[in-house]
Formats: C-alpha cells, sequence, structure tokens
C-alpha cells in the first residue's frame, strides 16, 4: 500500500495548497479594510494607514500570501481582528468541540445505518425493506433547521428529557458533555441514517448476488456464517469510504446546527467570522476545516483499500 499512500499523500498536499490560495484569495477580495476593521468606522483615515502598514496589509498580496502560509503551517494564524488575541487558541477549541459532535453522531449513525441497511437487504422488496427505505428517504431530505427546532420542542421544551444548549458547563464530566450533545447530534443522525442505510443496502444486496455468496450457501454454511463471513466484509467497503467524507463533512459544515443549540464549533466560528468581517479568524476556519474533510476523506480512503484487495490492487 506505500505506493497508493504516498500517491494520496501528495493530492491531499495539492488539494491543501489550492485551498489555501482560494481561501487567502476569497480573504483579500471580501470588501472592508483591516485598518478600518481594527480601528473603527470614525478613525482617521492617516491613523487607518499607518496601521495598515504597521499589519503591511499595504504589502503585495504574493508577498502577504507567503507571510501568512508560512506561519500558517506552523500554528501560526495572526490576532483576531475582534478579539485583538491569536487566532489559534479559538480555532483549536472550535475544532475540539466540533469532533466531540461529530463524533457522538458517527457513534449513533452508524451502527443504526449499516444495520438499517444490511436488514432491509436481507428482506428486499418486503415490509421491512420498504419501512427502513421510506423512512431514510424522508429523514433525509428535512432541513436540520427544521428537525432541529420539531426535537427542541420536544424533547427540550415539552418533555425536558435533554438540555437544549450543546455547551456543559465548564468543568463537567464526559457523560454531561455527551448528554448535551444528544439533541444537536439527533437532526444529524436521522439525515445521514438514509444516506449510511441506502449504501450499505445496494453493497450487500450486490454481495449477495455475487459468485462466492453462491458457493458459501451451496457449501450448506449457515446463513449467518454467510452474512458475517463473506457479505459484510464485501458490502461495507464502500459505506466505510463514505462515513469518513461524512465525518469530515461534519466537523466543518454544521453552521445551522451550532447556531441553534448555541455551539462554538468551525462551522459557527467561520460564521462569525464573516459576520464581524475578522479575516485572519475566518482565513484560518475555512483552512482548518477543509483540512479536516480532506484528512478524513484520506483516511476512509486507506482503510477501504486495505480492508479490499481488489482495491490494492487497483490502486497498484
Amino acid at each position: 500500500m506505500a505506493r497508493p499512500l504516498l500517491v494520496r499523500l501528495l493530492q491531499l498536499l495539492a488539494t491543501l495548497w489550492i485551498l489555501s490560495v482560494l481561501v487567502f484569495a476569497g480573504g483579500q477580495l471580501l470588501p472592508g479594510d483591516v485598518g478600518r476593521a481594527i480601528l473603527g468606522p470614525f478613525a482617521d483615515a492617516r491613523a487607518v494607514e499607518a496601521l495598515n502598514h504597521q499589519l503591511g496589509a499595504d504589502r503585495p498580496a504574493v508577498v502577504q500570501y507567503w507571510d501568512w502560509l508560512s506561519h500558517a503551517v506552523q500554528g501560526d494564524f495572526g490576532n483576531s481582528l475582534a478579539f485583538r488575541r491569536p487566532v489559534a487558541p479559538f480555532v483549536a477549541t472550535a475544532l475540539e468541540n466540533s469532533l466531540k459532535l461529530a463524533a457522538v453522531v458517527i457513534v449513533v449513525v452508524v451502527p443504526l445505518g449499516i444495520a438499517g441497511g444490511v436488514v432491509a437487504a436481507l428482506r428486499a422488496g418486503r415490509a421491512p425493506d420498504r419501512v427502513i427505505s421510506l423512512f431514510g428517504l424522508s429523514t433525509s431530505v428535512i432541513p436540520e433547521f427544521v428537525s432541529s427546532l420539531l426535537l427542541i420542542m420536544a424533547f427540550g421544551v415539552w418533555l425536558r428529557w435533554l438540555p437544549i444548549s450543546a455547551t456543559a458547563p465548564a468543568g463537567a464530566g464526559i457523560g454531561t458533555q455527551v448528554t448535551h450533545l444528544i439533541l444537536p447530534a439527533l437532526p444529524l443522525v436521522l439525515v445521514l441514517f438514509g444516506y449510511i442505510a441506502r449504501m450499505a443496502r445496494a453493497g450487500t444486496v450486490e454481495a449477495l448476488a455475487a459468485d462466492y455468496t453462491r458457493t458459501a450457501v451451496l457449501k450448506g454454511l449457515p446463513q449467518h456464517t454467510v452474512v458475517w463471513r463473506h457479505v459484510l466484509r464485501n458490502a461495507l467497503t464502500p459505506t466505510i469510504a463514505v462515513v469518513f467524507t461524512q465525518a469530515g463533512n461534519l466537523i466543518g459544515g454544521l453552521v445551522v446546527v451550532e447556531t441553534l443549540f448555541r455551539y462554538q464549533g468551525i462551522g459557527g466560528l467561520i460564521y462569525g467570522a464573516a459576520r464581524t468581517k475578522d479575516f485572519p479568524m475566518l482565513q484560518a476556519g475555512v483552512l482548518v476545516a477543509g483540512a479536516a474533510y480532506a484528512v478524513a476523506g484520506l483516511v476512509g480512503d486507506v482503510v477501504a483499500t486495505a480492508l479490499d484487495p481488489r482495491l490494492r490492487r487497483a490502486a497498484a
């Protein structure tokens, strides 16, 4: 696997470099002035010009990009214009929060989605298959803000089973943190369940019709042995890659959920930075979210390749 892994790593580095160029260019093209954003709208023009010169904002774009990139690879994203403090601690905290929420979602939705897809495939064309497919399709098309509001009203306001806020009190234990994350995780579980279940069902149906499955059945092996040893290993390889891709999306694409549940993750950080025109924070947040998505996709490809010898031969 050394050669395909090296190729994927080079592709990852190229992707991150292109992303860094786009992020920096986007920050440069956004309306607003760094010095004006720091000093305020009523500051003297000469003071704004002097501050821009001090910060290097009046230098050529190529020079600014190289300076920003060389510091970013070392974890130094500059200082926030809104908080007047280094950006890195804010991004690190937001990334940690997003990872916690993504972990809760994945731990819940992956077993449910795979189990639902396998059951639907084993009962293809019958009532369980129709029910699971209809439920997954219905929940996947409901917007997250709609399901979030319904869940907040049901479990947070009427029944009061779960806390509405996703942020646990300072110093709370793991159990308390997970309890606060269950409610914001549920809308994401509903959206992803149908997608993962459909992938697992399609892979299982294909594996059940394969020659190696028929051979195992003709040998007289019990159904549960055929399913566990022959079907699932081959059926779930594409699903694993999809799960890792969705995990990367969960890290940086949860603006609506994080806003509704007052949770400071990467998505909320990017949204807040865009509203306040905090360019260093915005650039760092987008770059970290893109890097997390790319790394998750790489890990998914590596795991799928390691589990499936056919993919290893194709990559070689």
